[in-house]
């Protein structure tokens, strides 16, 4: 449901509500929030509510460090695990300078820009996330070791799969807060697991895929567990992806489909920097299901961009080499202007590659581009990028990339 400023100040007051998170993210995708009070949420609306970025990566020094949050009254959601009585409430923010100027590191403003521009354009972007962790287990001071919860492999059901009770708490407190899982499973690493949730418009997916993390992490650690989001969390095995699918409306006869992937596969090796944003997320790629070619093709999952088997409403593209460290809203923008990039120049698939690129010889593989082998490659490239360079900020640009 999507509230209006007033129904979320009736809300606070009917529902008990006594304290009101306002959530933001750092340019990396780090959640962060401010906690006020009920009496302060007039404020917010007209104001905004300020506070110190200076200690934000990438947001200020101490020379220029006020920045205010405006709070979202649409993405106002309860928070399950907190008390019934005194309830906590949360909502995303849009971030700006004290003069009202949007702050040029807000990415879910870069997003909300990108799909104005799309509207404007004629066309609407939806997206579904998927998303693999690990569950490991806590040492005796708490903290957490790479001991995985359990053995089990793909698809594996109790008692060999003990995460099912956990992954189970997650979809129930999903669905509490609005957002609803498609399925869940155990994935291929020990301790590995899955959980998909509907497609939806591409902010709202965003603000999903944040909300996602903070309920797994929160729930792992109700069970004594903790949730790692990394690429590469045990060198030997499984990577976990952040498995992207895209649609476009309209998609007449699959046509703006088809140039939207070709817009993606054009701009794939600058965008990876910001879809795999750390060291660790190069130990992945290549190996075990996630791609090192810039390549495509129906239902194969070694290329980097596969359209499954589906008709209709659910027909759609799956980027396959991003890691759940990316900045959801970062990515989202990307293949966004991608799709647009490829939609606006008319560009043309090349022709699917029905091969296993892991088993490929290596007169197929010389003919492919591939992506950055290290995060330092793939900054290079991205600076390099004139079409970077006009969608992602300057200011976002040399954080990522110097």
């Amino acid at each position: 449901m999507k509230y209006s400023k007033e129904e979320v100040m009736q809300y606070v007051n009917e529902e008990d509500v006594k304290f009101i998170r306002l959530a933001f993210c750092d340019v990396f995708g780090r959640q962060k929030n401010i906690s006020i009070m009920p009496d302060e949420l007039p404020r917010a609306f007209e104001h905004g509510i300020a506070f110190d970025a200076s200690a934000i990566a990438g947001f200020g020094d101490e020379a220029h460090s006020d920045l205010f949050l405006h709070p979202d009254p649409e993405t106002l959601s309860w928070l399950p695990w907190r008390p019934e009585q005194g309830k906590v409430v949360r909502m995303f923010c849009s971030i700006t300078y004290p003069n009202g100027r949007p702050f040029e590191c807000d990415t879910r403003t870069l997003l909300k820009t990108a799909v104005k521009d799309a509207a404007k354009a004629g066309y609407t972007f939806y997206f579904g996330a998927e998303q693999e962790f690990y569950l490991f287990e806590l040492d005796d001071r708490n903290l957490p070791t790479k001991t995985p919860y359990d053995n089990a492999g793909y698809m594996d059901i109790a008692p060999d799969d003990k995460g099912e009770n956990v992954r189970r708490e997650i979809c129930l407190t999903l669905e509490q807060m609005g957002i609803r899982p498609e399925s869940s499973h155990h994935e291929e690493g020990p301790g590995q697991n899955e959980i998909d949730f509907k497609y939806t418009e591409a902010l709202a997916a965003a603000d999903n895929v944040m909300t996602f993390q903070t309920v797994v992490k929160t729930s792992a650690k109700r069970n004594g567990l903790f949730a790692d989001f990394s690429a590469k969390p045990l060198d030997t095995e499984a990577g976990s992806g952040f498995h992207i699918n895209i649609s476009v409306k309209p998609d007449t006869a699959s046509k703006t489909l088809e140039k939207t992937i070709a817009g993606i596969l054009d701009k794939a090796v600058p965008m990876t920097v910001f879809l795999n944003p750390t060291d660790n997320s190069y130990k992945r790629l290549g190996k075990l299901k996630a791609p090192r070619y810039v390549s495509w093709s129906a239902e194969n999952r070694s290329q980097l961009v596969r359209v499954p088997a589906a008709s209709g409403e659910y027909r759609r593209a799956e980027l396959r080499s991003p890691d759940p460290t990316a900045n959801p809203y970062i990515a989202f923008t990307l293949m966004i202007r991608a799709g647009l990039y490829g939609i606006e120049n008319g560009l043309s698939l090349p022709d699917p590659l029905d091969v296993n690129l892991y088993k490929a010889d290596e007169k197929t593989l010389s003919n492919l581009k591939k992506l950055p082998v290290d995060l330092k490659e793939a900054k290079v490239a991205a600076m390099m990028d004139d079409f970077i360079k006009k969608n992602i900020p300057d200011k976002i640009l040399q954080i990522f990339c110097k």
